[in-house]
């Protein structure tokens, strides 16, 4: 990760003071950095040793997620993340849109430092960045509309969340020379796993006195039927369309959000948001059977444990 991290400062690098300023606060505050840590994980679970373009790729994930953030606080009017004020709320949403442009830019120039295969990964995070795209977009639709279904929510985390699990994963096999079995096994450890993150985000969302770097409640207040909702909304269908209707008011009538925070615990929405994680979690660990058995896999086991158990 040190080795990570320098690559990441490196492509920071510019001769605008106040760009490279912003940089250095955000680097300052990194995150969990768990899409290059799978990254790393993955490489040497497969081939045993990080090569130099597991390296760069693992470094792209985390400047192509970042630039995603950056980005999002500006559809989402975020003032803070991580618990530190937002560069949209410092500098405004014109620079943050910049700065998350000038970082996604160079984890396209990462890729393409690779010494093999840099066109197939290019294509991967190609689809990843569509993906994002799309999952906000759909988003954006239904928190207009208060239709969100299960279906419409697992497209939304796919592509907002796992599948930039994906390609940090899959980039990572493709650096160690994955047999195909292998970059299945990758590609659905990754998808299950980034499944469960957001599920994981989602359920904290209706949990006091969490630490997650985001208000408590703020999904409600966009608007965004997320699974706990959408558990207790199963189990109470004739409840269904007035809460749906006080989720599309809760602009104006703020005072919503108790009630549907209340709705969703009395009526097991929490307890199926956790079943579901769960199960998202046991095939994330069922998909490493096709690699070699060590204590790399193991990690990744436990990395999807974590997962489920993180209290921010």
């Amino acid at each position: 990760m040190d080795q990570v991290n320098k690559l990441i400062l490196d492509s920071l690098e510019s001769d605008i003071e106040l760009l490279n300023r912003t940089n250095r606060a955000l680097l300052d505050h990194p995150g969990k950095q768990l899409r290059p840590i799978l990254a790393l994980l993955v490489a040497r679970a497969i081939g045993g040793r990080v090569n130099d373009d597991t390296l760069r790729f693992a470094a792209a994930s985390e400047l192509l997620h970042n630039a995603t953030l950056l980005h999002d606080d500006v559809a989402d009017g975020s003032a803070e993340r991580r618990g530190r004020p937002t560069v949209m709320s410092l500098l405004g949403s014109r620079a943050s849109v910049l700065l998350g442009d000038f970082w996604l830019v160079r984890a396209v120039a990462r890729i393409l430092e690779a010494s093999r295969e840099s066109n197939r990964v290019i294509r991967i995070f190609a689809d990843t960045l569509a993906d994002l795209a799309e999952g906000e977009m759909l988003q954006l639709q239904k928190a207009s509309a208060g239709d969100t279904q299960e279906a419409d929510y697992q497209r939304i985390i796919y592509n907002k969340t796992a599948s930039l699990f994906v390609a940090a994963a899959l980039s990572a096999a493709i650096s160690a020379q994955a047999t195909p079995a292998q970059e299945e096994a990758v590609r659905s450890y990754a998808e299950n796993l980034g499944m469960a993150f957001q599920i994981k985000d989602d359920i904290f969302d209706y949990q006091e006195n969490v630490s997650i770097g985001k208000p408590v409640g703020q999904d409600l207040q966009e608007q965004k039927i997320t699974l706990p909702l959408l558990g207790a909304l199963q189990a109470a269908p004739e409840q269904e369309a007035s809460v749906r209707r006080m989720v599309t008011q809760i602009g104006e009538h703020p005072e919503y959000q108790a009630e549907i925070v209340a709705f969703v615990k009395t009526r097991g929405g929490m307890d199926y948001a956790v079943a579901r994680l769960d199960e998202y979690v046991d095939k994330a660990i069922a998909a490493l059977d096709v690699l070699p058995q060590g204590e790399d896999r193991q990690a990744l086991a436990d990395l999807a444990r974590f997962v489920s158990e993180r209290k921010s």
